[in-house]
């Protein structure tokens, strides 16, 4: 069943963003956030496939800690969950992604007229610079930009590899960071066809302030996201014991 329901689910994944995507031109062409907008109409239908197919639900912790006004979010990414569920409780953030998704036929288009940064791996500091330039802008919108600093879905286990530059995105931005630790990875795997159920935990945590050095942001940054995510990785094993005792105890 897992296999079957896990297949169900990226059917209607790819659907959605046919379908969604298709009825969603005109609201773009029309309004100047239009593709934000259709964004996140298709995170709730892609969000609502994956708790009714998979029983994949999601909870958000640590709000209090996400700053007013211009914030960078450095993300754990586990899965392609990591991207859904962010849209449904930031508002029309702004994801920092790979340069290939934008040919993606539909979601490549949507990421564009979203205003999503595509980063150019290969034009070092004037491509970096013209991204953070685009950040400001999208601040401006009142949006908070989503950075991986992993650049990659890492599979659950795997040691961390961050990359050099969300630092300097971090400094040339001037803004807080706020870390965010989640557990995605366990009830939707990085790697792989098959899908879990389960509560996928997103946990804001303590902000990083503007200003600090690079080897000292690093460090913390690293630090605190995984720490969090190991503790989410082991409540979501946790909860899933005590419902095999549970079981087995009732039987």
């Amino acid at each position: 069943m897992i296999l079957i329901r896990s297949l169900l689910l990226s059917v209607w994944i790819a659907l959605s963003v046919l379908i969604v995507g298709t009825l969603g031109v005109p609201y773009v062409l029309a309004f100047r956030l239009g593709g934000a907008h259709v964004m996140t109409v298709w995170a709730r239908v892609a969000a609502f496939g994956a708790r009714w197919i998979c029983g994949i639900k999601f909870e958000v912790r640590g709000i209090e800690n996400m700053p007013n006004g211009p914030v960078m979010i450095a993300s754990k990414h586990q899965s392609m969950f990591d991207t859904i569920a962010p849209i449904l409780f930031t508002r029309f953030p702004v994801y920092v992604l790979k340069q290939e998704l934008l040919s993606l036929p539909i979601f490549g288009w949507y990421c564009r007229k979203a205003g999503l940064i595509a980063v150019d791996r290969s034009g070092h500091m004037s491509a970096l610079r013209a991204m953070v330039a685009h950040a400001k802008e999208r601040f401006e919108e009142g949006r908070p930009l989503i950075i991986f600093p992993e650049g990659t879905r890492q599979p659950i286990g795997l040691p961390p590899k961050y990359k050099p530059g969300v630092a300097a995105i971090y400094m040339l931005l001037g803004v807080p960071c706020v870390p965010m630790a989640l557990n995605s990875g366990v009830a939707w795997p990085a790697k792989g066809i098959l899908r879990y159920g389960g509560t996928v935990v997103f946990e804001f945590l303590p902000m990083i302030p503007p200003g600090l050095k690079r080897e000292i942001f690093m460090e913390l940054l690293e630090s605190k996201i995984e720490t969090a995510t190991q503790a989410l990785v082991d409540e979501f094993h946790g909860q899933g014991l005590v419902r095999k005792v549970a079981k087995e105890t009732s039987v």
